[in-house]
C-alpha cells in the first residue's frame, strides 16, 4: 500500500484545515483588537470638539494642556467648505460641508496659538491657549 504525502493530498486532511480557519481567525482577532485600540489611543480629555458654523469656530478659543498630543474635531456646520489652519502650529486640513475631520494637535509648548478658517480668515479667528 502507497501512501501519497504530496502537498495537494495534505489538503483533505482535517487537522490542517482546521490549523488554517484557527489561525485565520486568530489573526482577525488579533488586528480587530489592534484597531480598537488604535481608535482609543485618546482619552476623553484628550478630545477638543469645535463646530464651524457662519465661518465662526465655537467654543471661541480653546485651552489644552503643555506637552501633550490632542485631537481636535472639527465639524463643519456650513454649506460650503473650510479649511482649518494654524500658521502657529503648523496645522492645516480642509473640512468639507456637513462633514468632520480629525486634526492631531501637539504636544505644544505653553502659549497662545492663533487657528482660523483660511477661506475666511477676517470672520473666523480663535485662539488655542496651551497651559
Amino acid at each position: 500500500m502507497r501512501i501519497d504525502l504530496s502537498i495537494d493530498s495534505l489538503r483533505y486532511f482535517k487537522p490542517f484545515q482546521t490549523i488554517t480557519h484557527m489561525t485565520r481567525f486568530a489573526l482577525g482577532f488579533a488586528l480587530a483588537l489592534l484597531g480598537a485600540s488604535a481608535t482609543s489611543a485618546f482619552a476623553a480629555d484628550d478630545v477638543v470638539n469645535l463646530t464651524l458654523k457662519d465661518h465662526k469656530f465655537s467654543p471661541d478659543g480653546v485651552t489644552i494642556p503643555a506637552g501633550k498630543k490632542v485631537k481636535f474635531v472639527v465639524k463643519n456646520l456650513d454649506a460650503t467648505p473650510a479649511e482649518f489652519e494654524s500658521d502657529d502650529f503648523k496645522a492645516e486640513k480642509v473640512v468639507p460641508a456637513g462633514k468632520s475631520v480629525e486634526i492631531l494637535v501637539g504636544p505644544l509648548k505653553a502659549g497662545t496659538y492663533e487657528f482660523h478658517d483660511e477661506y475666511h480668515e477676517a470672520q473666523s479667528k480663535t485662539h488655542l491657549t496651551v497651559k
